[in-house]
């Protein structure tokens, strides 16, 4: 069957359910583009899958851009190990497997601890002075982070979300917001985990020196000079579950500014995202438009740590379960419209 003749054949089935033509919305366009994704007129999720990134990032030492000292990304982690946070309880309500993933955070885990230990260094460096990273550390990060989604899939997961935990990273995906979308930094930065009006002043000025600082010219060294380890890790997970045709769910502000380095680095990993939500921190609203995104949920979150996109997912389960059970006029006996 050719490409058009498939999307065809997909959107006739859609169409041709016990309703009225485009009656379930939303659903309908999720429902066409997972069954894409997969290539099938069944498609369904199998081992839905959050997967959080958590690193520390140089500039959150000074307590300058973050109102939560370094020291919260590991105390996080822990929390995540124990139950404890939003992802935590998200993941079990949705029947969501959820792994955490050591991407650099400044503390020595327990090898014992049930976390992957994908640590790239104890934190970057502050780039206010140097890149974050140098270029080999950026590019470990993307192989680490494609290995685990690799091995994720191997175990029968064809749909992942991602999130993040890391003190200051809304400093790093504003700089890669500006970066990528040519947006000034003032219209990038926002309170983060809760900066008061003045703390958002002093964090635009430190972010608009850090922005001028610095010459990046491939994606890769952006996410070099400005990244976290997270956020490189989210970018090499975006770009190997493209490439293993995996249905991405985007969460909010940081994941998302990964996203504009993976498109940056190969467009077509678009083609596998369905978005969250919309995220109550400034830029995420303008980045969505830039990626002519239209989000599932708007719930007023910017909490991260992929809880939007654990939300979200079983909106991407009732899609295909409506495109796979749900009756035909034919199947029914129903008379169709005229």
């Amino acid at each position: 069957m050719t490409t058009t003749a498939f999307k065809e054949a997909l959107q006739h089935k859609i169409d041709t359910k016990t309703k009225p033509l485009g009656a379930l919305g939303v659903l309908e366009q999720i429902a066409f583009k997972i069954g894409n994704i997969q290539q099938t007129l069944t498609p369904k999720l199998t081992r839905p899958t959050i997967v959080v990134f958590a690193g520390d990032h140089g500039i959150a030492k000074k307590n300058e851009v973050n109102p939560f000292p370094q020291e919260v990304t590991a105390q996080m982690v822990y929390n995540f190990v124990n139950g404890g946070a939003a992802i935590n309880v998200f993941s079990k309500t949705n029947g969501i497997d959820l792994k955490i993933v050591d991407a650099g955070v400044n503390h020595s885990f327990d090898k014992n601890l049930d976390i992957i230990n994908a640590k790239i260094a104890l934190g970057t460096k502050n780039f206010e002075n140097a890149p974050a990273m140098s270029l080999t550390e950026c590019q470990d990060a993307t192989i680490k982070a494609g290995n685990i989604i690799e091995h994720i899939h191997s175990k029968g997961c064809n749909t992942v979300g991602f999130g993040e935990m890391g003190i200051a990273n809304t400093s790093s995906a504003a700089l890669l917001m500006a970066y990528f979308t040519k947006t000034p930094v003032e219209n990038c930065v926002g309170s983060g985990t809760g900066l008061d009006t003045e703390g958002i002043k002093r964090k635009t000025a430190i972010l608009s020196h850090v922005y001028k600082t610095h010459n990046p010219k491939t994606p890769m060294e952006a996410l070099s000079c400005f990244g976290g380890f997270e956020i490189v890790m989210l970018c090499g997970a975006f770009l190997k579950a493209a490439e293993l045709k995996i249905t991405i769910v985007v969460d909010g502000f940081i994941v998302t500014a990964a996203l504009l380095a993976a498109k940056a680095i190969n467009p077509e990993v678009i083609d596998y995202c369905i978005f969250a939500h919309n995220s109550q921190e400034q830029g995420h609203k303008a980045m969505l438009k830039a990626l002519e995104a239209t989000p599932l949920l708007s719930l007023g979150l910017r909490l991260g740590e992929g809880t939007g996109a654990a939300l979200a997912i079983p909106l991407l389960k009732a899609a295909v379960n409506f495109l796979n059970n749900m009756a035909s006029f034919e199947t029914a006996g129903v008379s169709g419209a005229p």
